[in-house]
């Protein structure tokens, strides 16, 4: 039987993925965003998840059997990041309960739920790593949180089946998305070749010499597919992460060598992306135009603010898949590849030179 996903962010790196993973897989796919991209195998449907009716609107008519929530809008500060996040979860799931055609609900948050919010991130007792699913809620408010319990409270109105996936940092595609390291460190390599400036890792020492892991979009997107069709996987919050785990002095010098620049030595001062690239708006437009790239607004293409959050981090972050494994989620994704497969489409989608 044709199974129908709706995939709310599907402009996004992983709602972008994960509609290209189940369109590839049979389902019809209905692609959810404020302004959605044409993309192969996926119904466009535009809405602003800010507005309850205008999203009614465009849902109607609409039986999704499941739905993949995996986009956020960033607010000023984590009190307005919970009412105006889950309002958002609330507005989709709403407007699609007349239809009661939902089976699964699959939601896409982060690590945050172990780390905590932007504002209070890193800070206070942390659980130890490696991250398990079993490590409960922070006591801080969080709008994962908040995200998470608007699913629970419409399944158990609705009768849904439900999971929570939590990525480490993505790598992805998606030009304007808020949250983009392999983009961001694409632009920033990309720069550093034009300038002449050293090519500087912009961390922590701990990041740099600590263990750590990512999230390639296509195995999230794997994953998510994974657990809709999957039995066991019902009503389970999942981490989703590559499989292999690297020290950034290694994987610094491998996207060093990729762009054909020497790595700088790091000694252990943080200098911030932000800081690093705060004049560059300029010189990569003169670079798009020269180069004939797609996209010269630099502000497009990098998130140098939310590299710095991860790179920054005073802390090792690893992240535990045994959950997964267990009930049959074998995937594996190198990460140096996850890197290089993302810049070589940046390249050949003109995005970098």
């Amino acid at each position: 039987m044709s199974k129908t996903a709706l995939v709310v962010g599907s402009s996004g790196i992983a709602g972008g993925a994960a509609a290209a993973e189940l369109a590839a897989s049979g389902w019809s796919v209905l692609g959810l965003a404020r302004r959605p991209a044409a993309q192969a195998g996926v119904t466009p449907v535009a809405a602003d998840l800010h507005d309850p009716a205008a999203t009614r609107a465009a849902l109607a008519g609409a039986r999704p059997d499941a739905v993949f929530f995996t986009t956020w809008s960033r607010q000023a500060n984590e009190a307005e990041n919970i009412r105006v996040n889950a309002a958002m979860v609330r507005t989709v799931l709403d407007a699609v309960q007349p239809a009661a055609s939902v089976r699964h609900v699959a939601l896409v948050t982060g690590l945050k739920h172990y780390l905590g919010p932007f504002e209070a991130y890193g800070q206070g007792v942390l659980p130890q790593t490696p991250f398990r699913e079993t490590q409960g809620r922070l006591e801080v408010d969080n709008f994962y949180y908040a995200q998470e319990d608007e699913v629970f409270s419409a399944a158990e109105r609705d009768g849904f089946a439900w999971s929570i996936h939590r990525p480490h940092t993505i790598i992805g595609k998606a030009v304007g998305n808020a949250m983009n390291m392999g983009a961001t460190l694409a632009a920033y390599a990309t720069l550093c070749r034009e300038t002449g400036r050293p090519f500087r890792f912009p961390g922590s020492p701990a990041q740099w010499s600590g263990l750590t892991d990512m999230t390639s979009a296509n195995q999230l997107a794997r994953h998510l597919a994974w657990a809709a069709t999957t039995p066991e996987a019902a009503n389970q919050a999942f981490n989703v992460v590559n499989g292999d785990v690297f020290r950034w002095q290694w994987m610094w010098a491998r996207i060093a060598e990729w762009f054909e620049l020497a790595p700088a030595p790091f000694d252990g001062t943080i200098i911030p992306l932000e800081t690093q690239m705060v004049a560059d708006e300029l010189v990569w437009r003169r670079l798009a135009e020269r180069e004939g790239l797609v996209e010269p607004d630099l502000g497009r293409l990098a998130s140098p603010w939310h590299t710095d959050a991860d790179l920054g981090r005073p802390i090792e972050v690893v992240t535990d898949m045994g959950k997964s494994r267990r009930l049959g989620f074998l995937d594996y994704q190198p990460t140096d590849d996850a890197f290089f497969t993302l810049f070589e489409q940046l390249r050949s989608e003109r995005l970098i030179p």
